[in-house]
């Protein structure tokens, strides 16, 4: 039966490439004669029987293409009714036919019912057929032999007449006790376990708390200890078949006036930064704290050393410059945490910055008494921008061009020196003009005498060489 109608669907597809409507015509008149054939031998024969089984096992589609709307999942062995229903009734308002095949050729399964029935809405019986089957201990499996319905599929576990059960017992967990805020139980938690089954009953209920061995469950189990913990919970029936293993996790919290830990507290800052990362336009700070005994009570922040305030939602700061968030928070047994900052620097947005950098210099290097700087001097640059940010720094040494400023500024010629600087910010202000002059010679000069205005020899101005 099988072959014949993979060769008479084929022919339908290669039909639906050149005249779709003539394929839709052709599938519907050739598979109920297809399936027809093989329910003549399979199904439609014992329905003549006068007497028909105690069991009733139903099938029903509609118009989904991917699954049954309801199967039977158990049965008993021996001689059993089998409903299949397609119907406007089951939810099948589109006229989509499907079946109901048992599978006789996978492995694993049984074998010895060959059962195919088709079923559309606009069929003879309306879409609802029945057949009789004799069912024998093991598994079947079934599924909707319609081309694109290959997600229809299921299994049928049956046992024998004495009941041999092969299905493991239910079980669930439940927790139960006073809690806070944070959702933590105060003082202790109570776990109840709840098994059941259907068919031989449940023989145990084991449970294992925090990682420790199962040990049978008799009783709902109390939690006192303060902190995080997991319940894993089992049933096995008088069949000898073991539930998967369950879990449930849960927090017990110290009661109020117990807790002498104080909350823990973090701040995160957020906001899109520029290239010096700084915080472009504003920056957001969100504090999180956590307790795992009396709970958290309040959180409070302070900005730039401000008093602290309730904290209730992330802060946002888009005033330009440098800024300090400190946090704080204390729980519900009045314990306070260490005082935390996060400092960062908010830049105005490019555009909205006027403001010019700000541009030092400072000259280093050996220096006689003087004040002159011997052998060599080096000029170092350093330029801010709490707006825009900088975006280039220039110099220039005794009036030649601006160049770019990368790295400390080496001088070695003697003589007298000018280096004049400014920055730009990445906004276009730039800054003004600042200017370092000094003085280098060769070496230094010779031993000094001491006398009124040179205390220490070649220290200070006023001192005359010997």
């Amino acid at each position: 039966m099988h072959v014949r109608l993979i060769h008479a669907l084929r022919r339908t597809f290669k039909a639906a490439a050149t005249a779709p409507g003539l394929a839709v015509v052709l599938l519907a008149v050739a598979l109920p004669a297809l399936f027809l054939s093989s329910a003549q031998a399979g199904a439609q024969a014992p329905m003549r029987l006068t007497a028909q089984a105690d069991q009733v096992l139903t099938w029903t589609a509609d118009n989904s293409m991917t699954a049954y709307k309801s199967t039977p999942t158990t049965a008993t062995a021996g001689p059993a009714t089998i409903v299949f229903e397609n119907s406007a009734a089951t939810g099948n308002d589109t006229g989509m036919t499907h079946t109901l095949t048992f599978d006789v050729s996978t492995p694993g399964y049984n074998h010895d019912v060959s059962l195919s029935i088709i079923a559309s809405p606009f069929d003879a019986n309306g879409g609802r057929h029945q057949a009789q089957v004799n069912l024998t201990p093991g598994k079947y499996r079934f599924f909707c032999a319609i081309p694109g319905h290959g997600q229809m599929v299921g299994e049928l576990v049956v046992t024998d007449g004495g009941g041999t059960d092969t299905t493991a017992p239910q079980v669930s967990a439940q927790v139960a006790g006073d809690r806070n805020d944070d959702g933590a139980y105060v003082g202790s938690a109570t776990v109840t376990l709840t098994a059941s089954d259907t068919e031989s009953g449940v023989e145990t209920v084991e449970y294992a708390l925090d990682g420790g061995a199962f040990t049978a469950y008799s009783a709902p189990v109390s939690v006192n200890e303060v902190g995080a913990h997991t319940v894993r919970y089992r049933a096995t029936d008088k069949a000898g078949n073991t539930s998967p293993v369950g879990s449930v996790t849960f927090t017990v919290a110290a009661p109020p006036g117990q807790d002498t830990t104080p909350p823990q507290v973090t701040a995160q800052v957020t906001g899109d930064r520029n290239d010096d990362g700084n915080y472009v336009g504003s920056a957001t700070v969100t504090l999180t704290a956590t307790d795992t005994q009396s709970g958290v009570d309040t959180v409070e922040h302070s900005l730039d050393n401000g008093a602290f305030t309730t904290y209730s939602a992330p802060v946002s700061v888009n005033r330009p410059g440098a800024h300090t968030v400190r946090y704080r928070a204390t729980d519900k047994a009045g314990n306070i945490s260490p005082v935390g900052s996060v400092t960062f620097t908010v830049a105005a947005p490019p555009g909205q910055d006027t403001t010019p950098p700000q541009v030092t210099a400072q000259i280093t290097g050996s220096m006689d008494w003087a004040w002159n700087y011997v052998g060599s001097a080096t000029v170092t640059l350093t330029a801010t921008d709490a707006g825009s940010g900088v975006a280039t720094v220039e110099y220039s040494l005794d009036g030649q061009p601006y160049a770019v400023y990368a790295r400390p500024l080496a001088v070695s010629q003697p003589g007298a020196h000018t280096v004049t600087y400014r920055a730009t910010d990445k906004a276009g202000n730039t800054s003004a003009v600042g200017t370092a002059r000094f003085m280098l010679v060769k070496s230094a000069p010779g031993p000094q005498t001491p006398g009124p205005g040179c205390p220490k020899p070649g220290k200070d101005k006023g001192c005359k060489d010997t």
